[in-house]
This record gives structure tokens, C-alpha cells and sequence, in this order.
């Protein structure tokens, strides 16, 4: 998702600089040079996770467990990606090679997929009038444009002193501001944005603290008691908290509820995030290779998701008893490993990572190939 340094190694983020290969600069080390295990193991699950939990969004209604994890899901995968995603922008100085590999890994993805997921709803949808906007993103794209927002930024958050204060004043306030939420998702972006300052702020020594056996011990009974906590609130609490795209008085709550959850949230996350993290081995496994493609994955899955929606296969199939959600949770899974397999990785290269050599001055293409 994060750090590609050439090649088939394509991520769900262009690199924001050279890329670390010693082994000491790498929690738990590595054992192939120029990538990390530990982070490859944890795009991908958190990739599936994503999949998972968009496949379950059609088929909830009427089950309060699939709800409940839903909502545990929710609270910390994107948290995850995001802030891997500032760790990893920790480089970016807004060089040219690292402005072209912006366009060429995030804004060319974002216009391709926000064209294709426009006229598949026009056609599946049967809505043969619907507009297609570029900066109204559709469904899963505005993580694409988000990145690009976050990333331009990072100098500006790397110069000030206590920067995720800032950012959670930041997201507090877009809580509470209404009628931004269409225009490129700003407030998403808003909303979001200390997770990414998050990342930026954190070392390599921080990842070993959650990969302590203490930790690991902990983050059992912490993700049980979250399980049990979430089923608990799980009728009461309205789902839009965790997409963080609509303020507070959008939800019908009154102004001081935008920031209360936008801390509340941003601790859940960051907890869980955290066992989930102690979790993620740092030995290479079968999947370790498929977190160097999830881009691929995150891309492409949303069209088995929405094909849900779009032809009724819900109740067309039974999809909402509860062997039909094991079957969608089994089948999502799967689809979205195969996603991010090698030959799907290549065959969309020229989408996810273009040359693009004619676009761009012949210093900026040299250092980027360099």
C-alpha cells in the first residue's frame, strides 16, 4: 500500500523517498533486502480486512453480530493504512521525482478508477444519466485523492513542533463544519489527518513496542473486550461516525458531538491499531509477497462489492442469512488475495504505476529512475 521502490513491488503509495534497507532502520529486521516483511504482512491484512468489511456493509441488516463487527473492523483498518502510509512519507521534501511519482502512482490512479467506477455505476446501476464528477469521488477512490492531499502537506506538518495536536484541532473543526464533505471528500481528508501526522511522527523503535511480548499478551483481551463493547452499542450507534465523511450537525447531533467523537474515535483506533499491529508477523509467510500489490486489490474489489447492490444478489441468493455472510466474508477474502497477486499486478501496471517520461522534464524522470 505504502512503498514501492521499483518495479513489481508496486504498493498502495508511491515511495516518498529512498527506501530504507538496512536492516536495523526495520522493526523485527528483514530478511529480503529493500523491503520489510512486517509491513508487507500488514498491508495485506489490512487490505482483506477492507474487502471483508465492505463485502459485509450489503448484508448486515438484520444481524446484530455482523454489525458489531463491522463496526470493530471500521474502527481501526483505515486508521492502520493511514497512518503506515505517514510513516512512510516521512522523506517527502517535495522534490521533483517525488512529485512526478505523486501523479504518476495516485492522481492518474484516481482519475482512471474515478472514470471507471462512474460509468460501471451508469451501467450496472442502471442510471444512464449520472453525472461523472473528478472531484466528487465515488466510493473507494477518495483515498487516492486523500493521500495525495496528505502527502503534499507532509513538510508542513514535519516543520511544526507539536504537529498532532494540530491535526486533531484540525479534524475537530472539519467535524463541525457542514457542506464540505463532496468537494475531493475534504472531510474525510480533515477528519483523517492525524492518523497520517501520526505516522509521520513515528520511528522504527515505536513499531517494536507493539511487537513486545507484553503487548502482544495485551492486545488479546483488549480486542475481545472491544468485540464484546461494540455488540453492546451496536443498535444505538449510527455507522457514519466511522466513515468521518459528514459533520455533526449533517448527523443530527449537536456541535460539541463532532469533536467528542472525533477524539473518542481517534483513540479506539489508535488502540486497536496497535493490536492489530502486535499481531502482524515479521517473518516472511505465504502472503507476504501480495502486500507489495494491494493498490491492485484495494482498486479492484469494489466492483464484486458493488455488483451486491447493483443486481440484488443479496436477496437474490440469500446473502443476508447467515451462511450467506459466511460465504460473502470467505469469498471477498479470496477475491481480494487474487487481486493482489503478481499477473493482476502487471496487467495493471500501466494504470497504478505509468512512466509517463513524456509528461514530466527530463530531471525529474532521472532522478526518479534513479
Amino acid at each position: 500500500m505504502f512503498h514501492a521502490p521499483h518495479g513489481n513491488q508496486q504498493t498502495l503509495l508511491p515511495p516518498a523517498g529512498e527506501p530504507e534497507t538496512t536492516t536495523s532502520a526495520r522493526p523485527g529486521g528483514a530478511d529480503r533486502p529493500g523491503r520489510d516483511a512486517f509491513f508487507d504482512n500488514a498491508k495485506y491484512l489490512a487490505i482483506v480486512l477492507v474487502a471483508v468489511a465492505h463485502a459485509w456493509e450489503p448484508v448486515m441488516d438484520g444481524s446484530r453480530a455482523t454489525r458489531a463487527l463491522y463496526m470493530f473492523v471500521y474502527t481501526f483498518h483505515m486508521p492502520a493504512f493511514i497512518l503506515i502510509s505517514g510513516y512512510f512519507s516521512r522523506s517527502f521534501t517535495g522534490r521533483p521525482d517525488q512529485l512526478r511519482r505523486l501523479v504518476t502512482g495516485l492522481v492518474v490512479p484516481y482519475l482512471v478508477f474515478e472514470v471507471a467506477y462512474s460509468l460501471y455505476r451508469r451501467w450496472a446501476g442502471h442510471t444512464p444519466d449520472q453525472a461523472i464528477s473528478l472531484t466528487d469521488p465515488i466510493y473507494l477512490t477518495w483515498f487516492l485523492i486523500a493521500l495525495f492531499v496528505w502527502r503534499l502537506s507532509t513538510p508542513l506538518w514535519r516543520s511544526l513542533r507539536h504537529p498532532l495536536p494540530v491535526a486533531l484541532a484540525v479534524a475537530a473543526l472539519g467535524s463541525l463544519t457542514p457542506g464540505i464533505g463532496q468537494d475531493l471528500d475534504l472531510q474525510r481528508i480533515l477528519q483523517f489527518l492525524p492518523f497520517f501526522v501520526l505516522g509521520l511522527s513515528l520511528r522504527p523503535e515505536h513499531f517494536e513496542l507493539v511487537r513486545r511480548r507484553a503487548v502482544r499478551l495485551a492486545a488479546v483481551p483488549v480486542a475481545l473486550g472491544a468485540l464484546v463493547f461494540t455488540y453492546a452499542i451496536a443498535p444505538d450507534v449510527r455507522m457514519s461516525w466511522f466513515y468521518r465523511s459528514t459533520s455533526a450537525e449533517e448527523l443530527d447531533a449537536p456541535w460539541w458531538a463532532g469533536p467528542v467523537m472525533t477524539f473518542a474515535l481517534f483513540g479506539c483506533a489508535l488502540v486497536l491499531t496497535a493490536a492489530f499491529l502486535a499481531w502482524v508477523p515479521r517473518r516472511r509467510t505465504w502472503y507476504t509477497a501480495l502486500g507489495a500489490g494491494t493498490i491492485c486489490g484495494y482498486l479492484l474489489h469494489g466492483f464484486l462489492v458493488k455488483a451486491m447492490d447493483y443486481w440484488a444478489l443479496v436477496p437474490g441468493y440469500g446473502l443476508g442469512t447467515p451462511s450467506g455472510r459466511v460465504v460473502v466474508t470467505v469469498v471477498a477474502a479470496v477475491a481480494v488475495t487474487a487481486m493482489c497477486t503478481p499477473p493482476v499486478r502487471r496487467a495493471l501496471r500501466w494504470i497504478t504505476e505509468p512512466r509517463m517520461e513524456w509528461a514530466f522534464r527530463r530531471e525529474a524522470s532521472g532522478l526518479s529512475r534513479r
